[in-house]
């Protein structure tokens, strides 16, 4: 699957999203802040949400729980989104901005409406938030558009996500990245169920990747090395920021490590073949072994189990070998320690 100038495949590097998500608090400098430093971090993407705080909740909507422990509790969850919007007209300077600096733009619509609209600023892909997964029409709908989709899969049973591929590939859009994730802010560790990630793979035939929540960058470490060819994470410049989601976020050093750390977990997975690196060949004389005598030993000697042991370096006869020496006579008078070769045995 292509996004932009990026290749998402078993192949190419993982594909790292900085979730800036509203933690630009409505603010357009902020957001092009966020964007500066995402590409300062080595991430692959930016990535916003795209909404009418009234087209997507009720006046009376509660808010979660977490967005009840770092926001103002007797703020409706509508008047905190609608604080969190930003400007139709902003996005064409933050798209302006990526392009300036090598960046992938991405963003989350959240109704038709605002599908079109990053349609029509000619975004690449689209990225569908987990409560939206179960929304076939809307779905439907996105694919239609015929960009790549990556869909991210919180709260949701096997059956739910299974109908919702199902709806975008009956669509006609099979450009489709699944990425496992758990709906909490943050969550835990032991709530990731990274296994279901792969099993999600298997069953659809997916690219598949991981959306993540958790305090610290393990679970994405652990996502990449089970095969995740996508990782999103949460991104703020400052995590005591007032708003709903920095607490939660990494900040630019803690996503600077989060990249650092999956391009080294890439680097220690390697590849299938099993063969030494070229540094193990260079070490290979002073580690490995040969068969040496374990006395002095004059020549004619019938060599017998006790004569003979392994010592480094392996300049001479294999251990592998040593079954062929038994019995066998030396050609000359030798010391112990002397590392056996082809021309000290009667063959």
């Amino acid at each position: 699957m292509k996004i932009g100038k990026a290749y998402i495949s078993a192949t190419h590097p993982c594909y790292i999203i900085a979730e800036a998500g509203v933690n630009h608090n409505g603010q357009l400098d902020l957001a092009l802040d966020l964007v500066r430093k995402a590409k300062a971090t080595g991430a692959d993407c930016v990535k916003f949400q795209t909404f009418k705080a009234e087209a997507v909740v009720t006046k009376n909507a509660p808010k979660a729980n977490y967005q009840l422990e770092v926001t103002d509790r007797q703020e409706s969850q509508l008047a905190m989104l609608q604080k969190l919007e930003l400007d139709l007209k902003d996005y064409h300077q933050i798209i302006a901005l990526c392009k300036e600096l090598d960046i992938q733009f991405l963003s989350t619509p959240y109704n038709y409406a605002d599908a079109d609209f990053l349609n029509e600023l000619g975004v690449d892909a689209f990225k569908i938030a987990s409560g939206q997964l179960v929304e076939l029409p809307f779905l439907e709908y996105v694919a239609k558009l015929g960009k790549p989709m990556i869909i991210s899969s919180g709260m949701a049973t096997l059956a739910e996500v299974y109908e919702g591929v199902q709806a975008i590939r009956n669509a006609g859009n099979s450009d489709v990245v699944l990425l496992q994730c758990t709906t909490n802010y943050p969550s835990k560790i032991e709530d990731t169920n990274l296994h279901a990630m792969n099993s999600m793979g298997k069953a659809m035939d997916i690219l598949i990747g991981y959306s993540d929540h958790v305090a610290n960058n393990y679970a994405c470490f652990a996502a990449v090395a089970l095969g995740a060819r996508v990782i999103e994470k949460h991104f703020t410049l400052d995590r005591a920021m007032p708003g709903p989601d920095h607490s939660c976020s990494l900040d630019p050093d803690g996503f600077t490590e989060l990249v650092q750390g999956i391009r080294q977990t890439e680097l220690a997975l390697g590849i299938s073949l099993k063969k030494p690196s070229a540094a193990e060949v260079a070490n290979t004389v002073g580690m490995r072994r040969s068969i040496v005598l374990t006395r002095d030993l004059s020549k004619g000697t019938v060599l017998k189990m006790t004569d003979l042991a392994f010592k480094r370096p392996a300049t001479g006869l294999a251990p592998k070998r040593l079954p062929e020496l038994i019995g066998k006579t030396l050609t000359s008078d030798l010391l112990a320690d002397h590392l056996l070769t082809e021309k000290d045995i009667n063959w």
